[in-house]
């Protein structure tokens, strides 16, 4: 990225001396205001946010500030980034080099009077939703939201069903909500997907849909998916024995006998996200045979390479875990789809899982995407991940 020395911004910020990113977009700017500060607001109204000049993205916000930052999910790059303002105006500018087929979530920290307030971009009508709220988004070129992952009422839809199910493992009943392909009948089997953070899931990154489209297309075959969820996140996806008791001891007979499914092990998964993920793992490591496909997305797979390290709960137990298996691995999955954002912190342990893995005879798929720790790449990536691990008849044909 160019960047340039501007010492009309010296103080302005917090960000004294500091060098500040450039663009085309706001090297226009900045020339444009010069001869006429009023400049600025027609800038704002002829142009469509973050101004996209690959691999250039230029963001603004307007409006009184001691300081405006940037803040991002981008492993590598420092998280708040200054914003600089237009001399003579409240607008301030900020441009961010990207790769092409990146996507980057984001906030705008505003500075006033000794507060700070995170915000979405006004001028970006893109935004992500997530169980804590939304970010904005800025997506490089290349990168589109995949159809199959767009409502249609031209795809036949699934049925949800709401379970109640008892647990002595866990100490309380659990709901699960289970998707039902549409044309689903009592007189033929079924695979079956369990899915970690189900109802997150489900509103986040449009399971449901990409289920329904999956299936209308033949890329994966009609299949049982039941969706669990927990507000003990931390404790039970955490590499926790009473979990996996609960999923292969509670909840599996239950799914059995309510529902057609293939027999054993043949056509079985599990799926989840960081700790989902870790949750998954851990579950068809305690119960080999029971499951054999693992979807495991951004998962956080903390080990240490020397000593315990900083260890606190939760991750102290996942380190014991994750330390155990990597000494000595065992086959506990036919198949594995792993998959991890180039852009996250995890990036690291999810790569050096893969040859664990394929020490341990497991068929591993492992897929990067310029994309940070969150619901809309793990999306984005189940098309993959389902077909590899579940393929229909469109993919048994001409594969």
């Amino acid at each position: 990225m160019r960047r340039i020395r501007r010492p009309e911004l010296d103080g302005i910020g917090g960000d004294a001396s500091a060098l500040g990113p450039t663009s085309p977009a706001i090297e226009a700017l900045e020339k444009r205001v010069a001869n006429d500060p009023t400049a600025a607001g027609r800038f704002l109204a002829e142009h469509r946010f973050p101004i996209a000049e690959p691999p250039f993205y230029t963001f603004a916000y307007q409006g009184a500030a001691d300081g405006v930052r940037f803040r991002h999910w981008i492993q590598g790059l420092p998280t708040s980034q200054p914003f600089r303002r237009l001399p003579g105006t409240n607008l301030w500018v900020h441009a961010l080099e990207l790769p092409d087929e990146s996507r980057v979530e984001y906030k705008i920290e505003v500075i006033r009077g000794g507060h700070s307030q995170w915000i979405e971009d006004a001028l970006n009508p893109q935004h992500a939703r997530d169980p804590f709220g939304a970010n904005s988004v800025v997506t490089a070129r290349g990168y589109t939201v995949p159809d199959w992952a767009v409502p249609s009422e031209d795809v036949p839809a699934g049925d949800l069903d709401e379970l109640v199910v008892e647990s002595g493992a866990l100490g309380s009943a659990r709901r699960v909500s289970v998707y039902r392909p549409a044309g689903f009948r009592s007189t033929r089997r079924y695979p079956l997907l369990i899915v970690h953070d189900g109802r997150d899931y489900l509103e986040y990154a449009n399971l449901r849909t990409v289920l329904d489209h999956l299936i209308a297309r033949f890329e994966i075959p009609a299949m049982v998916v039941a969706l669990t969820s927990t507000r003990r996140r931390l404790e039970e996806y955490s590499g926790d024995e009473a979990h996996a008791r609960f999923i292969v001891r509670e909840l599996l007979p239950r799914l059995e006998d309510d529902y057609p499914l293939i027999e054993a092990s043949d056509g079985r998964g599990l799926l989840g996200a960081s700790l989902g993920a870790v949750a998954s793992f851990d579950t068809a490591l305690r119960y080999p045979g029971v499951f054999d496909r693992l979807l495991l997305q951004s998962g956080s797979f903390a080990f240490t390479d020397i000593g315990r390290g900083a260890l606190e709960p939760p991750f102290d137990r996942i380190v014991e875990l994750m330390n155990a298996y990597r000494a000595s691995p065992t086959r506990l999955a036919e198949k594995a789809f792993v998959s991890v954002g180039a852009y996250e912190p995890l990036v690291a342990e999810n790569r050096a899982l893969i040859p664990v893995l394929r020490r341990a005879d497991v068929d591993v798929r492992f897929v990067e995407a310029r994309d940070g720790h969150n619901w809309e790449n793990w999306r984005d990536r189940l098309r993959e991940g389902l077909s590899w691990s579940f393929p229909g008849p469109l993919w048994m044909v001409y594969e």
